[in-house]
């Protein structure tokens, strides 16, 4: 987390190479959260490139209040919202970085695909191994959406224990998702 803290600085400075290595580490995740929310693969990945476009222009709104991935899907979740609201993907972002639109053939929306399942089989074995407090408030936060207050009554306990919760189950997953790849 610290690293992408640092990226989104140096995304906020104009660093390309930071915004590259912020995108490669969580496109995966972001396409594979739009893809189950949306019909169409072509629509989860409008939705992802304006999802980025908005951290390369707003980078520097990130308070560091929070983990930088809540901070990315926020900004997925809204888009996803504006989307389905008024029926169309919101292209302000893509159009202020002088981005066209991008049309899919059928081999790019096929890694679509292989990018919204990527992980699967991993990522289920690592959320097998959290602790079921721990992945009880992961999985209501990040897949449910859930607001802490809500999550912390739920599961009766503080919203503080809520919050760490959640912070140390996405470390972990983080960690164990980067040893996979090694």
């Amino acid at each position: 987390m610290a690293d992408d803290r640092d990226l989104l600085k140096r995304i906020a400075r104009g660093d390309e190479r930071a915004f590259s290595a912020f995108y490669r580490a969580h496109l995966d995740a972001v396409v594979a959260y739009l893809r189950r929310r949306v019909p169409e693969p072509e629509l989860a990945f409008d939705l992802a490139a304006e999802t980025f476009a908005v951290v390369a222009l707003r980078a520097d709104t990130y308070g560091g209040d929070g983990p930088p991935a809540a901070w990315l899907f926020g900004i997925a979740r809204n888009k996803l919202r504006e989307s389905l609201r008024r029926g169309r993907v919101e292209d302000e972002a893509r159009r202020a970085l002088g981005l066209e639109p991008v049309a899919l053939e059928d081999e790019a929306l096929a890694r679509v695909e292989e990018r919204a399942a990527a992980g699967g089989p991993a990522l289920a074995r690592l959320l097998a191994q959290l602790p079921e407090p721990t992945r009880a408030a992961l999985l209501a936060r990040v897949v449910d959406e859930r607001p802490y207050e809500e999550i912390a009554v739920v599961l009766e306990c503080s919203e503080q224990v809520v919050r760490q919760r959640v912070h140390r189950g996405l470390a972990r997953l983080r960690a164990g998702l980067e040893g996979d790849d090694a």
